[in-house]
């Protein structure tokens, strides 16, 4: 641990002593934790967001309870606080960090700072949509090429598209809504021939899912050596931080200076500075929250596979697959069973993408699939 960061828990636990008269960080119970799984009294089952359905670790939890005390104060010491400790992580400067109120709000950042006057966004299809939305608010245009067969990007169809006005390239891997691979190789190839003009955004929202492979390694713990490589993560996803909403990008200095003119002053809020930093210190809760989406994971395969499905290979916290049918069918069986799925993400409009659960919850999921008038015949596609 950084002597920045034992600084910052260090006045986080003097803090929770001067905040003793709120009885929720004062309290010397032991911390439990049961996430919801349903929003308010709606009883639904939620496998549509791609969250983390088991809920930051206990040590996390205890900071985030804590961390009320601290909620009448701007968190301006903490933000700089965390950029050093995300620096550190990953082995960069603090002024090649950027904060954001989730990764989304990074991509809005990057759309303003290097699209708008003529420039152009290129990105696959099916793929997280936010960066196309601020694009246009930014007064550009997106061209979307399609996936390949393997479900990666198909990147030279992309490259067949860039010029020099293509201000922005979006690059999810795990891709959402696919949770496939493109491969390290193949994008490292991508890179040197893109248009010098053009910044490349990789989002590695799914990072921690993907594990390392020859098929798979990350831009920021591996970099190239090319200055115009973003690379976005989130605290949303394993670190099961998505109702606090931070995320962060990595960049050479030139890029993360661009983008600060357009971040929301203050973006970040105090609770989510304390969470993010326990996360980054628990090491142990985030490889037991990888392990347990690698077990439901397999299950899932296994449970598909016993009905004759063949999901798209997935190295994310959810699955695609094909149903054969009209994927807005089947969203409206499950919403009838109090289930809630991906919606349709067309031009795949016979597949739907089932973030994972619980087991109780993945239990109930194919108990629900089962009752589809069509699914034994599937048995026989």
């Amino acid at each position: 641990m950084t002597s920045s960061r034992r600084s910052f828990l260090r006045s986080l636990c003097v803090g929770t002593v001067t905040g003793a008269l709120w009885p929720i960080a004062a309290s010397s119970q032991p911390v439990s934790f049961e996430p919801s799984n349903s929003g308010p009294h709606d009883g639904f089952i939620r496998l549509n967001s791609n969250e983390n359905p088991y809920g930051p670790p206990p040590r996390v939890v205890e900071t985030i309870m804590s961390a009320v005390a601290s909620t009448n104060r701007y968190p301006r010491m903490e933000y700089a606080s965390l950029r050093e400790s995300i620096a550190d992580s990953h082995g960069v400067k603090p002024e090649q960090v950027i904060l954001g109120c989730g990764s989304t709000e990074v991509l809005r950042m990057a759309a303003f700072a290097f699209l708008g006057n003529g420039k152009r966004l290129i990105q696959a299809l099916p793929t997280f949509e936010a960066i196309e939305y601020y694009a246009g608010a930014a007064g550009s245009k997106a061209i979307s090429v399609g996936l390949n067969s393997s479900f990666g990007h198909d990147l030279g169809g992309m490259l067949s598209r860039a010029d020099a006005n293509t201000g922005l390239i979006y690059i999810c891997n795990p891709n959402n809504p696919t949770a496939s691979l493109t491969p390290r190789k193949d994008l490292e190839e991508f890179v040197k021939r893109v248009p010098r003009s053009t910044v490349v955004i990789i989002d590695e929202a799914y990072h921690h899912y993907a594990g390392q492979s020859g098929m798979y390694s990350s831009f920021i713990d591996h970099p190239i050596d090319d200055d115009r490589i973003l690379v976005a993560r989130t605290f949303s996803k394993v670190y099961a931080l998505a109702g606090l909403r931070i995320g962060y990008a990595v960049a050479s200095p030139i890029l993360i200076q661009r983008m600060q003119n357009f971040a929301t002053h203050d973006n970040i809020n105090a609770i989510a500075t304390f969470a993010a930093h326990a996360a980054l210190d628990d090491k142990a809760g985030t490889s037991d929250l990888v392990r347990r989406n690698a077990d439901d994971r397999q299950e899932f395969f296994n449970q598909a596979m016993a009905r004759a499905l063949k999901p798209v290979d997935s190295h994310a916290n959810f699955v695609m697959m094909n149903t054969f049918h009209p994927a807005t069918d089947v969203v409206q069986h499950f919403q009838k069973n109090n289930i809630l799925i991906g919606r349709s993400f067309p031009p795949l409009d016979t597949y739907i993408r089932v973030s994972l659960g619980r087991p109780e919850e993945m239990s109930a999921f194919w108990r629900t699939w089962d009752l589809l008038p069509w699914s034994k015949n599937l048995m026989h596609h």
